[in-house]
């Protein structure tokens, strides 16, 4: 029997609303979602904390995003939809400024990190970086995890420490390429690597490792962390959360997990 128009109209309207109520809380996670935030892979810790004191603030959550600042870089200039971007130098900072991806006035250099060889948390190797320091015997036939060498921020500061004492030529040929710091830190954790070369936080949080030697400051240039708000952010928060990370408040936050805050 055919319906009569009122009533399709009534099933029709009690269709959309069914349509609207099983939306609604997709609609409301979406609006209840924090800034997107592209960080260098050290800050896994010491940034979800901070993110976590944001949102007992009464805030949305930020959604964070690690890996290398030579890959978040590259999807900011990709058009990646995120908010913020901290890097682990100021060279890929730079790289996503000349492109005119940053909102002027935000960029701010705010953390200071060290580099450190580590080893298994059982290793009996203590090493001291200098000139001709004895890296290549202490590695034997075993390989020194870092992080992309070319590219990344901590395989970069490795490869220019190890360049100036002159350690390169003897052990270029042994490095275990990684994809980020993280990872170069989870060959050495898993014993794949007898030795690997990252930053200090990153061997304060994980323990499978020690720490073997530490590099001089002046063996390699400043280990500066960048953040800005990215030129298309869109998020309502962005800008004071960017404000909160280089407050007193969220400096000491990164202070608790080994950073030095500018």
């Amino acid at each position: 029997m055919a319906r009569h128009p009122s009533d399709l109209a009534r099933w029709f309207a009690l269709a959309c609303l069914a349509l609207a109520i099983a939306a609604s809380p997709i609609i409301a996670r979406a609006q209840a979602t924090g800034p997107l935030v592209l960080a260098a892979a050290s800050l896994q810790e010491s940034l979800s904390a901070a993110a976590d004191a944001w949102a007992a603030k009464r805030h949305p959550r930020p959604v964070l995003a690690f890996a290398a600042s030579s890959a978040l870089a590259r999807q900011a200039e990709a058009g990646a939809p995120a908010d913020l971007f901290i890097a682990a130098d100021e060279q890929w900072m730079d790289y996503v400024a000349e492109r005119k991806l940053l909102a002027p006035g935000t960029r701010v250099p705010f953390l200071v990190n060290a580099l450190v060889i580590v080893g298994p948390k059982d290793s009996r190797v203590r090493l001291y970086p200098g000139p001709d320091f004895p890296l290549a015997r202490a590695l034997g036939t075993g390989k020194l995890a870092m992080a992309e060498p070319d590219s990344v921020p901590a395989g970069r500061y490795g490869k220019q420490a190890l360049e100036r004492f002159g350690i390169w030529p003897q052990v270029s040929g042994q490095i275990a390429r990684a994809e980020n710091v993280r990872a170069a830190l989870a060959l050495v954790a898993r014993g794949a690597a007898p030795l690997g070369i990252v930053y200090a936080t990153d061997a304060r949080a994980e323990p499978a490792v020690r720490i073997v030697g530490v590099f001089p400051a002046g063996s390699h240039p400043p280990i500066v962390y960048p953040v800005a708000r990215l030129a298309k952010s869109t998020h309502p928060d962005a800008e004071a959360f960017r404000r909160f990370l280089i407050s007193h408040e969220g400096k000491a936050i990164f202070r608790r997990f080994g950073f030095v805050a500018n």
